[in-house]
């Protein structure tokens, strides 16, 4: 996991250059400039997504992990609560693709505003989407970028 501002992104360049390429974008320019529609910066290796969203209760969250990607999460608008944990602590429920939802207790939490960055990688489970003190509609990009090979 890596928790920054979004002015230090390129500071964490050098893991794998997919992640290097979606650091890049990480600008103010780059993201204003998204719209409704996926952004693909490197076809299904890379690419970048807006959402808006109301966060939810933290019961009626759930952690998801990934495999084959890590995630950037950036807050565009509003905060939200994220818990992270282990996949190997948590009980796994769902499987599609590269998403495994699981069920269980956090490990580690934090609130994460505009101009914070989320890295999750394949072994973060990640619960997001929770309310800080009430409901909010968040408005969030998340990147996805391919680290490991298979299915």
């Amino acid at each position: 996991m890596i928790l920054a501002s979004n002015k230090t992104a390129l500071d964490y360049r050098g893991i794998h250059p997919n992640l290097d390429l979606a650091l890049e974008h990480i600008t103010p320019e780059f993201l204003s400039s998204l719209g409704e529609e996926r952004v693909e910066l490197r076809g299904e290796e890379v690419y970048c997504t807006k959402f808006t969203y109301e966060t939810v209760p933290d019961e009626e969250a759930f952690f998801e992990a990934h495999r084959l990607y890590l995630d950037i999460h950036l807050m565009l608008a509003g905060s939200e609560r994220v818990e992270l944990a282990s996949p190997a602590g948590l009980e796994q429920f769902d499987h599609q693709g590269d998403f495994y939802a699981y069920r269980g207790q956090g490990r580690h939490g934090l609130i994460l505003s505009p101009g914070d960055f989320l890295v999750v990688f394949p072994d973060d489970a990640h619960k997001i989407k929770m309310r800080v003190d009430g409901p909010e509609t968040v408005t969030k990009a998340v990147f996805k970028v391919k680290i490991n090979e298979g299915a």
